[in-house]
């Protein structure tokens, strides 16, 4: 199947140097390669291509596929000197499973050089779905093509657990500085019993023995490399929000054993993946965030747009009372899309004040 970046790739190498980066595995290197089939495609971590890269002696192509080359310590120079002497003469695609974009925080020696795009897990829309079977489906797969084609939760349980050893053992080793490698793979074996829910990493440092500081660079260092990804509070003076509390999430949703939150993950995902793509494409001031306030009133998703909400989303399971948090915001903010989302509910109306409360599908097929 063609994923949703093919044309944007192809548009953007036309102009400039493209990085891409995303989870590992979520089809980056498949993705590259369906752009070209003469495309020099060289990894880093393969000996013999590390040998070319740094002789730079690359076949005469109109794609050079550059993968994992962040791992090189000069890797910056490296491509801006082939830039600045090939320019639009010869098309660059870069790909990692690290953060990519810590490049737009100034001091940036690509900067004006590069289009940067993200590539997220499969979701509803991409893959054509219709039906809120094929949303169960999806949720109880994932959304990384290895596991999703072959079509088994067995397999996919299996592939989730070697997945996050690998992220440690693999991703983490070569890409930090970390000695402690067993004491992480714990860490990061535990989080999925606390996605969906506050971070507190002070409890998870005192209940690890491991100090705060550590347990906070351990975090960050999943976060880059696109294992977890964490949101923050929406909260303006306009309503009585907690301001330093952020939630933690997966962007492989299968990592989560409980239903529920596995299901609130499925749409943190898939929010995150539409909110990338129009920050990356079209460039839009969005940020995905949640609302809880000092009265416990919550709401799972805010999608901000500047400051000012966009759209409030509520998940459950299935049919349920609309929240009072959503009905709070939603009473703040009276023209702004509210919906209360279920998997596998009858319900499906709008209430008096405006809230939608809809099959999860409504929300997904306008998405990316």
């Amino acid at each position: 199947m063609q994923r949703y970046l093919h044309a944007q790739l192809l548009n953007d190498l036309n102009d400039k140097m493209v990085l891409l980066a995303g989870p590992r595995q979520v089809g980056k290197t498949t993705l590259a390669k369906s752009l070209s089939k003469s495309a020099d495609y060289l990894n880093w971590d393969i000996d013999e291509d590390r040998s070319r890269i740094l002789r730079k002696e690359f076949r005469k192509t109109d794609l050079w596929i550059f993968d994992e080359i962040h791992k090189y310590k000069n890797w910056r120079n490296f491509l801006k000197g082939l830039y600045d002497k090939l320019g639009k003469d010869q098309s660059i695609l870069v790909t990692g499973s690290a953060k990519l974009d810590i490049l737009r925080r100034g001091g940036d020696s690509l900067q004006g050089r590069y289009h940067f795009l993200r590539l997220m897990p499969l979701s509803f829309n991409e893959l054509g779905m219709k039906t809120a079977s094929d949303a169960k489906t999806l949720l109880d797969l994932s959304g990384f093509p290895e596991p999703f084609f072959k079509g088994s939760r067995t397999y996919c349980n299996r592939w989730s657990r070697s997945y996050r050893e690998r992220i440690v053992r693999q991703e983490v080793s070569s890409n930090e500085q970390f000695l402690d490698l067993a004491t992480i793979e714990i860490m990061f074996q535990r989080l999925p019993e606390i996605a969906g829910g506050i971070l507190s990493i002070s409890g998870l440092s005192e209940d690890l023995q491991v100090a705060h500081k550590t347990l906070s660079k351990w975090i960050q260092a999943l976060e880059r490399l696109y294992a977890i990804f964490r949101i923050a509070p929406f909260g303006p003076p306009k309503v009585k929000a907690v301001k330093k509390e952020q939630k933690l999430y997966f962007y492989d949703w299968n990592a989560l054993d409980n239903e529920a939150l596995r299901f609130e993950n499925f749409v943190a995902v898939h929010l995150l993946k539409w909110v990338h793509y129009q920050q990356d494409t079209l460039g839009r001031n969005l940020d995905l965030r949640f609302y809880r306030d000092k009265a416990d009133r919550e709401v799972d998703f805010v999608v901000l747009e500047g400051v000012k909400p966009i759209l409030f989303v509520e998940c459950k399971l299935s049919d349920a009372p609309i929240t009072r948090g959503l009905k709070y915001l939603k009473g703040r903010y009276k023209t702004v899309d509210a919906f209360q989302v279920h998997l596998s509910g009858k319900k499906e109306f709008v209430d008096e004040n405006g809230i939608e409360v809809k099959n999860v599908t409504h929300l997904l097929k306008d998405l990316v």
